[in-house]
């Protein structure tokens, strides 16, 4: 009795003591997750158990975004998830996104999955007209997508209209040009046929490097006043704090480059921007909502706080998340060759194989002729035969007739003939006799040297029986497949290292290992340059070649800026954000 009641009272303190959790969405740019979370977790608990669930490390760019009242915020990693203002329905939605952008892709993204997340984010907002791309840039970013999802270009699979349901350009883009699906897709599958050999990690970070030269890119937009009442749009990103006018959201007035920046502060909806050089006017703007105030204030600190960071040594942690990295990149190179040469070698035994099939296909064919005139020939000889028999026959038939006449006139000479009359007549029949002995001899020697003609057709048709036969023996005996190399059995997968026809390949990264990998590195930042001055051409040609299909009626203001600038001449990104200076950086007091 007493036990059962210890056991009751167990299991209700054991029942009151579970916390109590709620159900939380995250939805990233390819996947969606729920979790079960405790009613005190703060933001960054659940923020570190997204991090955890997708391998991510490079945590410093993202984020947890959800919306209130169209105003976007972001999930404060020091406050409970509950204390926000979020819609207590469970579950309750959150959006895993970058939060801030790199200055330099390939320099800064370290991981795999950070590089991904990245470039989904990114091509959404170029397709849904967030950042606003060329025409021919975007015929490129479509082609290096389409070499991110497909690998490889193989005629025989890609073929016509493979790219009819993706969704790979602007519709902007799309609506101002006189262009059909069919001659976007020829165009993006010519582009997509010179990415051969790059893997899917390669061409997105292609894919980026020519996005994030994009004006628009990583710039985060929002309409302020300035002191004087004017509308305006400001604009933070990984540089600096930049001044639009509303119209044009491509070129800024003016720009504040973060290491130019003494101070920002921040009092009743009013921000001031100190800049170093005190011979620049003191610049103040205000918003007239509080939530994008502080949303303002969040991405400056984030974003100057990253630009420090980029200018400083690399901690321990990125450090040796940058090793890792140049392991597994050198790795997948090794094992990309491995696999290129497996694939040579499988190529060239496939093309052997069906030049063997072609040649034994021709030999077939050869044996199939020689039979065939064999037969041919056989047939002709057993005429020939058969027609030099009837003629040998027919030349005794017409000997014996030849006799015969012979030896009728003999008998007609040796009668003799009383009366004159009978001796004409006599003499007229022994005329006509020796005409038809003469015709009878002549046709019979006629028939002797058809006959002897025939008997020389014969011999030269059974000659020719002979060789065909010695032809078709040829063919029948002569070797069907050549000596072939043998190609080496792959090993199997449970040894480390592994060779290809003597030479071995060890995942062993020693130091002529990384020399050589940064060698090669060296050797592709130099085929980058010719590659991007190529680029570069064949971008003006293209744009060239659809500038005739524009209409121009269909024209947007961005289109129309852009196209000014491009007049203007050559710039940078933001032409007026100055360089940061390498000494007499003072940090920002925000």
């Amino acid at each position: 009795m007493a036990g059962a009641l210890a056991s009751r009272m167990s299991f209700s303190s054991l029942k009151r003591k579970q916390p109590k959790t709620f159900t939380v969405r995250i939805a990233t740019m390819d996947a969606e997750m729920e979790f079960s979370c405790e009613m005190k977790w703060k933001g960054k608990d659940l923020f570190d158990l997204v991090c955890r669930t997708l391998g991510l490390r490079e945590t410093w760019f993202f984020g947890l975004q959800y919306t209130i009242k169209d105003t976007v915020a972001w999930l404060k990693m020091d406050k409970k998830v509950l204390d926000h203002d979020v819609s207590k329905e469970e579950p309750v939605t959150f959006h895993f996104l970058a939060k801030f952008y790199p200055e330099n892709a390939e320099e800064e993204l370290v991981q795999e999955v950070t590089q991904h997340l990245l470039f989904l984010q990114v091509k959404k907002q170029i397709l849904e007209e967030k950042i606003y791309c060329p025409p021919e840039a975007s015929v490129l970013l479509a082609s290096y997508a389409v070499q991110a999802k497909y690998g490889d270009y193989d005629p025989s699979m890609h073929k016509r209209g493979f790219l009819a349901q993706e969704e790979l350009l602007p519709k902007r883009v799309v609506n101002l040009y006189q262009m059909t699906p069919e001659m976007w897709e020829e165009r993006i599958t010519a582009w997509y046929a010179e990415h051969r050999g790059r893997a899917r990690d390669e061409a997105e970070m292609e894919y980026l490097k020519i996005a994030q030269d994009l004006e628009m890119y990583g710039v985060n937009y929002f309409a302020i006043r300035n002191k004087k009442g004017t509308e305006l749009l400001l604009g933070v990103d990984a540089l600096g704090l930049h001044i639009y006018d509303p119209d044009n959201r491509l070129t800024p007035k003016i720009s504040f480059p973060w290491n130019e920046i003494r101070n920002i502060s921040y009092s009743d909806k009013e921000f001031t921007i100190k800049p170093l050089d005190k011979k620049i006017d003191v610049f103040k703007f205000n918003s007239s909502k509080l939530r994008v105030n502080k949303l303002i204030l969040q991405l400056c600190i984030g974003n100057h706080d990253l630009f420090m960071r980029r200018r400083k040594a690399d901690s321990l942690e990125v450090q040796q998340m940058k090793a890792q990295a140049r392991e597994e990149k050198a790795r997948k190179q090794m094992e990309r060759q491995r696999l290129a040469r497996e694939k040579q070698m499988r190529e060239e035994a496939e093309r052997t194989r069906d030049e063997l099939e072609r040649r034994l296909l021709q030999m077939k064919e050869e044996a199939t002729m020689a039979n065939e005139a064999l037969m041919r020939s056989e047939e002709t000889a057993d005429l020939l035969a058969e027609k030099a028999q009837i003629t040998e026959e027919e030349a005794k038939l017409l000997a014996q007739k030849a006799a015969e006449a012979e030896q009728e006139m003999q008998r007609i000479k040796a009668t003799a003939i009383r009366t004159e009359e009978e001796k004409r007549l006599m003499e007229q029949k022994v005329l006509e006799a020796e005409v038809l002995a003469l015709k009878m001899a002549e046709e019979s020697e006629r028939r002797a040297k058809e006959a002897d003609q025939l008997k020389q057709d014969l011999q030269e048709a059974r000659e020719a029986e002979r060789r065909a036969k010695q032809k078709l023996l040829e063919i029948t005996t002569k070797p069907t497949y050549p000596p072939m190399n043998p190609i080496p059995a792959p090993l199997p997968p449970d040894i480390p290292s592994f060779g290809l026809l003597g030479d071995s390949l060890s995942f062993d990264f020693k130091d002529t290992d990384m020399k050589r990998l940064s060698m090669e590195i060296e050797k592709e930042k130099v085929e980058y340059m010719e590659k991007s001055k190529h680029l570069q051409e064949q971008l003006n040609e293209l744009k060239t070649e659809i500038e005739a299909l524009k209409l121009k009626e269909r024209e947007t203001a961005l289109d129309a800026l852009h196209e000014s600038a491009e007049r203007a001449g050559p710039g940078s990104k933001h032409n007026t954000v100055k360089k940061p200076q390498a000494q007499g950086r003072r940090p920002i007091c925000i």
